[in-house]
């Protein structure tokens, strides 16, 4: 099966996070997804095929299937403009039906998600000690108008926020430690992140539960941030900037848009720069 190499969230010629895409007219079995998956290497690969309205998707990361990726989703939305011409497409995923843009433009291709609903509630104290004990912060370290919260627009996060810009700089953590917490709280990242302003965040997010240590850039954990900041009535003007994998060597932009309405879907967009073809 041919795939794409696409970094999603890219910023200029560099950066980004790589995903892989993979077209078809029939999705394979998911042990085959996994397989592959595994093989590219990648935090996740998009798989997808066509139906009668758009597209069936799903994604998996070299460990396991995850419900909803957002640096996929954008990096399909540019394989799709690439292959099919500039357009929206309508996205079925396993527990939601979303749209991807995609537009075309030189080396880079433009492309935007639509979330899945968000929604988000205070983390529990005992989730939030084992949190912090993973990656040696201590409640001091915390950002108080940012309470830790679990969010969701597609998959579960952790969001701690950090006061110190220092702090997430230097983020570390035991991978199987992390997998198990991940897993037996039903996390797909922990979203650690710093406020420079109302606006413009810093984010790392440790993907332990798929076996990745840490993504360059998070479409799924920027939606649910940008909902979480939307129920907190956070001073957002309507939309957030994220730069995520500085930390890394992996500089990525992305840019959540967020709306008024409680829950709704947030907009969440960026580059993506083609890498390669298997």
């Amino acid at each position: 099966m041919d795939v794409l190499r696409i970094a999603a969230f890219s910023d200029g010629d560099g950066g980004g996070n790589p995903a892989g895409v993979a077209i078809a007219d029939e999705l394979p079995d998911a042990a085959q997804m996994q397989v592959i998956a595994a093989d590219v290497g990648f935090s996740e690969t998009a798989f997808a095929t066509p139906t009668d309205t758009g597209w069936r998707v799903r994604y998996f990361s070299p460990e396991t299937e995850v419900p909803f990726c957002g640096h996929a989703t954008i990096a399909l939305g540019a394989a799709l403009a690439m292959q099919n011409g500039d357009g929206v497409f309508t996205l079925t995923l396993n527990e939601a039906d979303i749209t991807v843009e995609g537009s075309r433009g030189g080396a880079t291709i433009a492309a935007a998600l639509q979330s899945p609903p968000t929604r988000s509630a205070a983390a529990s104290p005992d989730l939030v000690a084992e949190a912090l004990a993973l990656f040696g912060y201590s409640e001091s370290d915390l950002d108080t108008r940012l309470p830790p919260a679990i969010a969701e627009a597609g998959a579960t996060h952790l969001i701690l926020a950090l006061a110190d810009r220092k702090r997430l700089s230097n983020m570390s953590y035991d991978l199987d430690a992390g997998r198990r917490l991940m897993r037996d709280h039903g996390l797909v990242t922990v979203s650690l992140v710093h406020a420079e302003t109302p606006r413009l965040f810093h984010a790392r997010n440790p993907f332990a539960s798929g076996g990745v240590y840490e993504d360059p850039a998070t479409g799924a954990a920027a939606a649910a941030l940008a909902g979480y900041l939307r129920d907190l009535d956070w001073p957002h003007g309507g939309d957030i900037h994220i730069v995520q994998g500085e930390d890394m060597g992996a500089r990525s932009s992305i840019r959540a848009e967020i709306s008024p309405e409680p829950g709704a879907s947030i907009r969440v967009s960026g580059a993506a720069r083609v890498m390669c073809e298997n």
